[in-house]
This record gives C-alpha cells, structure tokens and sequence, in this order.
C-alpha cells in the first residue's frame, strides 16, 4: 500500500480546506437561512446578455477561433475592454499591462508563486481574505499584521522578517468594501500604506473584486492609480491590481485579471504557460461582448438592489442585536462584520444555530491567520431578500442574547 504522506512536498502539510466552502456543503437545506456565502445573487446575472454573446460567437466566423487555444496573456478584446475601463479608474495602462487569470483567486496563487520563497513575509490585514492566506500559505510564508491606520515602525516589520530568514515580499489588501469585514481603506490610508512599501522595498497587492459594488461615499484612486502618478507612470509602480468579473456580471465563468507593470506581467505570463496555457477563449469572448454592451447600466441596477438589502440588514441589526454586539456599516460589497462580547465563541454559536434556529454565517477565526477573532463572524447580505433578512437577524438576535445571557 502506497504511502502517500512520505511522497508529498513539504508544502502539502501547509494546505487546508477552505472552512467557508466546507460549511456551504451543509447549507443546501431549504429550512436554513444562509447569511454565509458571499457569492452574488444569482437571479441578478445577466444571462439573456450572455446567451446572446454565446450564440454570436458560435453562429459566427469567430467560431473556431473561440474554440481554439488562445495566447496565454489572454482574449485581445477583453484586454482592450480592461484597458478601458482601468483608465476608468485612473490607471492608465495598455493590454500589455493586462494578465487574464481563471478567476482572480489563480492571480493570488501565482503572484505567491512568483513573490514568495520560504520564510518571506506577507503583509496582510487581521482579518483577511481566507482565499488569499490559502494561496500564499502553499509557499511557506510567514504572516504579519498590516494596519493601514496604525503607523508601526517600518525597522520593526524588517526586523521581524529578517528573524525567519527571509524578507517582506508584499503587502497584501483589500481596499473596497474587504471580504470579510466590508470596510475600505481611505485615501490617507493608502498613501500610508505606498509609503510603507517603499521604505520596505516591497510589492503592493491590491485585491480589488468588489470595486465596482459601491452603494455610497466618493470613489477612491486605487493604490494601483495612486502609485502609477507618484512615479510617472504604471511601469514604475510596485502595484499589483487584482480585478474579477466574478461580482460583477459572472463568477462561473472564472474570469479574472492582473493589471501591473510589464515586467511582473511577463513572469506571471510564464507562471500561467506552465499552468494551463490559458484562459478559455470562449468564455474570454463572451465576457468581453457583454462587458461592452451592459457592464455600466448592469452594475447599477444589481448596485441598488445590494444597496437595499445592506440597509435592511443594517436595520434588522440595530433593531434585533443585544447590547455589547457591534458591526461594520460597509459603503458596499457584500459583507458586514459582527464583533460579539468577549467569551463567545462564534464557531460554537453556528453548532447552536443550525441545530436550533437555523440561520448560518461564517465564524471569524478562520480570517486571522493565528486563529484569533473567536469572537467575530462575518454576514453576507448579498443572496437574501428583505424577509429573510429580517427573520434572518431576528432569530439570530435571540439566539446571541440567550447566549450571553447563560455566560453571565
């Protein structure tokens, strides 16, 4: 009998499932009430647009094409299309600025890939994205707090780095409307944040999936925009963009991008050769036809519907929430973040909760990399209507109030 666990790389032991997709297995139930997965509705999909955009492509000459092997930079059309709408942004950049990746979560995985050796440093929020510390964690990295409000002594990061044998590689954020806690990081904060970086010597990683979903407050430059001015432009930047379709208009067709300076763009391109070679065509063409046609008037219309249900959300938690629960108010995204009174431990509340009033949500401790943040859980607003929602809340109220009352 084979031995497996003799014969995987070392790697392998750092490797875990994620504890958000493993809990989504068990809320397929139609009695529950999922406040867990932070997906987009998926009534709101623009499905007529692309089942157009489908049968253009293979009624028409671009048939073959579509179905072909394409260039592993990615579809020349949609490369055009994120060229603009970067410049929407304030980056201005040109396709060869632009990685197309199966989804943003294969950029995170080979920007660790290229960035981090063993012992390295990531720099990242606490808490963070769960997708991002399991794509790094696969290359041996070690973890340490970014706090885009705090100013820590840049010698101390250095020094602590340097204490692993290895350096800060990148710091790593979510800057609108973060997944999980649904806050933004200002405009004093990112320039913080680029001058940390550059008194480091070391990559930004702007993780930006949920860009587009703002309900309120003024836009802010992206880091990515930010830098490019301070230094004259995108090729002198130390800032990785990372965009996604996913939220957007479609997250099943897996189509995300990295827009950073040339020369990161030419490694990552060599990463994704010896990876899959490239992004399907087909769904590379469709993506583009339909972010031409309705990218602007469809972000609008499903904005106003996140925008509703946020608020209703918001409402129920004032209206339901004992006292000592205290929660994130996100101008957008998906996303609200509850922190509950010390001593409650919210991966025992969700037992308690599925068992008894049937309402789910993700615990926190799995958004720290030390497993702190027992006492924290994230909602997700995104795939709940106004009924739901308030139930929803009501029930989980009672359950938090009963909670703390019996630990008193």
């Amino acid at each position: 009998m084979t031995t497996w666990d003799s014969l995987y790389a070392r790697r392998a032991s750092r490797m875990s499932a994620s504890e958000i997709r493993e809990l989504l297995k068990l809320l397929d139930r139609p009695d529950v009430i999922s406040f867990a997965g932070g997906i987009p509705d998926p009534n709101l999909f623009p499905a007529e647009e692309f089942r157009q955009a489908y049968q253009d492509i293979l009624g028409g000459p671009d048939a073959g094409r579509a179905l072909q092997y394409g260039v592993s930079e990615g579809s020349p059309r949609l490369r055009d299309w994120i060229v603009s709408h970067m410049r929407t942004l304030g980056v201005d950049c040109d396709p060869g600025n632009i990685l197309i990746t199966s989804g943003s979560q294969q950029g995170l995985d080979y920007i660790g890939k290229l960035f981090l050796s063993e012992g390295d440093t990531a720099l990242v929020q606490w808490p963070t994205y769960l997708g991002a510390l399991q794509a790094f964690n696969a290359y041996e990295p070690r973890f340490d707090r970014l706090d885009p409000c705090a100013n820590r002594d840049v010698t101390d990061y250095a020094a602590r780095a340097q204490e692993q044998g290895g350096r800060v590689k990148f710091a790593y954020l979510s800057p609108d409307f973060a997944n999980p806690t649904g806050l933004s990081v200002g405009l004093a904060e990112r320039e913080r944040v680029l001058a940390l970086a550059e008194e480091l010597s070391c990559a930004i990683i702007e993780d930006a999936p949920y860009e587009a979903l703002r309900y309120d407050g003024d836009t802010v430059l992206p880091l990515l925009a930010l830098d490019s001015r301070k230094h004259g432009g995108i090729e002198a930047s130390r800032t990785l963009y990372l965009g996604s379709f996913s939220k957007s208009l479609s997250p099943g067709l897996r189509l995300g991008w990295v827009c950073a300076a040339k020369e990161v763009i030419s490694r990552l391109v060599l990463i994704k050769q010896a990876s899959d070679l490239n992004t399907p065509v087909l769904n590379q063409e469709a993506m583009a036809r339909v972010a031409e046609r309705v990218f602007d008037t469809h972000t609008a219309r499903t904005n106003a519907v996140y925008k509703a249900r946020r608020d209703a959300m918001l409402s129920a938690l004032q209206i339901h929430m004992p006292e000592g629960v205290h929660w994130t108010r996100p101008d957008g995204g998906m996303f609200i973040w509850l922190d509950l009174p010390a001593g409650i431990d919210a991966a025992d509340l969700l037992e308690k909760s599925l068992a008894t009033v049937r309402v789910a949500f993700v615990p926190g401790k799995a958004f720290h990399p030390d497993r702190t943040g027992a006492n924290s859980l994230r909602l997700s607003f995104s795939c709940a209507d106004f009924a739901k929602i308030e139930e929803g809340i009501s029930r989980l109220g009672r359950l938090i109030s009963e909670t703390v009352m019996s630990t008193v």
